[in-house]
C-alpha cells in the first residue's frame, strides 16, 4: 500500500535482521509454537479471567491467507480469503455481514466488499477495529503480502475470538477493508477528484455519513502490517493523539516500550478517511519493513511473536481507551 510521507528509517538494522530469517513454512509454524508465551517471557502476566491473544490461532490464519497467494481486489483468491474470514468467525459463532461496493479504479469497475462483525455492547456507542485484507496487484511479480494484508485480517479474527464473550460496555465492530491497495498507483486521480487507494474505508465512512451514523463510532483502531520480525511501530502523527497515548502508555506498561516507539512518522492508511470525518482515529503500522511490496514479504519474514506483542498491547488498551470515552461524555 503506497502511502505519502512514510520515513524509511533503519533499513540497515533491517535487513540484518532478515539476513537471518527462517526461510521455510515449516520454520515459520515453529515460531507460532513458540509465540505461545511471549507474554510470560516479556514480562507480561495475564491476570486471571483477562482476554489472553494466542498468537499461534492468528499465525495459522495469516498462513491459510498467504496460501491462497496473491489477493487483490476482485480477484478470485480474495473471494477465497472472504470466504476464509467468514468459516473462521462462523467456528466461534459469529457472522460477519458483507458491505458491498463497486469501486471505479484505473482499470474499470472493480467490485469490492468489507466484512463487518459487530458485538453487541449495553452501549451502542462503538469502538472500531479494522484493518484491511486485499494485496496490491502486481502483473510482473507474486505477492502474497504476509505483513501487507495478511497479518491484519488475522489478527483481527483472533481479537474477534478473545473478545467475543467478554462482558461489553460498548459495542465492537470489527471491519475487514477491501481494496485498500492502489490499483495501479496511489496518488494517480480518479474522474471524481479522489485518489486510487482506501476505496473501501472510504465507501465505509460516505455510508456512515448518509445514515447518520458515524457520531456513534467513538474510536476507530486501525491494525496494518504487523507481522514484521523485527517489528517497530512508530506514532503516525496524523492519528488522534489521545488514542496513540492510551496504545502506546499500555505498551510501556506491558514491556513493549521497545516496539512501540516514540518517534513520529506521517502514513496515508484506511483511517484517514474516518479523521476527515471527525472520528478519532489511529493507525498502528510497522512501514519499516525492507519486504514491503515486493516477492520478500512471504512467511519468512514475518513472525508470530510480533503479532503477539500487538495483540498484549491493543488488549491491554482497550480499557484506557473506554475510560477516555467515558470522561469525554
Amino acid at each position: 500500500m503506497t502511502r505519502a510521507l512514510a520515513m524509511t528509517i533503519l533499513c540497515t538494522a533491517l535487513l540484518g535482521c532478515q539476513a537471518s530469517t527462517v526461510t521455510t513454512s515449516a520454520s515459520s509454524s515453529a515460531s507460532a509454537s513458540a509465540s505461545a508465551s511471549t507474554s510470560a517471557q516479556s514480562g507480561t502476566v495475564a491476570k486471571a479471567g483477562a482476554p489472553v491473544f494466542d498468537s499461534s490461532k492468528a499465525w495459522e490464519h495469516l498462513r491459510q491467507m498467504v496460501a491462497i497467494g496473491p489477493r487483490p481486489s476482485g480477484s478470485a483468491a480474495i473471494k477465497q480469503t472472504r470466504a476464509y474470514i467468514k468459516a473462521q468467525l462462523s467456528g466461534m459463532g459469529l457472522k460477519a455481514e458483507d458491505q458491498t461496493f463497486t469501486g471505479q479504479t484505473p482499470n474499470g469497475p472493480i467490485e469490492m466488499v468489507n466484512l463487518i462483525l459487530r458485538l453487541p455492547g449495553r452501549r451502542t456507542d462503538r469502538i472500531l477495529f479494522t484493518g484491511h485484507y486485499d494485496t496490491k496487484l502486481f502483473t510482473n511479480e507474486v505477492f502474497v503480502g504476509a505483513s501487507d494484508g495478511a497479518s491484519s485480517g488475522a489478527f483481527l479474527i483472533e481479537l474477534a475470538r478473545v473478545l467475543k464473550d467478554q462482558p461489553r460496555e460498548f459495542t465492537y465492530e470489527f471491519v475487514w477493508f477491501d481494496g485498500e491497495e492502489a490499483v495501479v498507483d496511489w496518488y494517480h486521480k480518479l474522474p471524481d477528484g479522489s485518489t486510487d487507494n482506501t476505496y473501501r474505508s472510504k465507501h465505509y465512512v460516505k455510508a456512515g455519513k448518509q445514515a447518520n451514523s458515524l457520531t456513534s463510532i467513538k474510536a476507530m483502531i486501525l491494525i496494518d502490517m504487523i507481522g514484521d520480525r523485527d517489528l517497530k511501530i512508530r506514532r503516525e502523527q496524523l492519528s488522534t493523539k489521545w488514542l496513540k497515548d492510551a496504545i502506546w502508555g499500555a505498551a510501556k506498561r506491558v514491556g513493549h516500550g521497545n516496539v512501540f516507539l516514540d518517534e513520529e512518522t506521517e502514513v496515508q492508511d484506511d483511517h484517514i478517511p474516518f479523521l476527515n470525518a471527525g472520528v478519532p482515529s489511529v493507525d498502528v503500522i510497522d512501514l519499516d519493513y525492507t519486504a514491503w511490496h515486493t516477492p520478500a514479504d512471504n512467511l519468512s519474514a514475518v513472525s508470530a511473536r510480533s503479532l503477539q506483542v500487538v495483540g498484549d498491547v491493543i488488549l491491554a488498551a482497550i480499557p484506557d481507551i473506554e475510560k477516555r470515552i467515558v470522561s469525554m461524555k
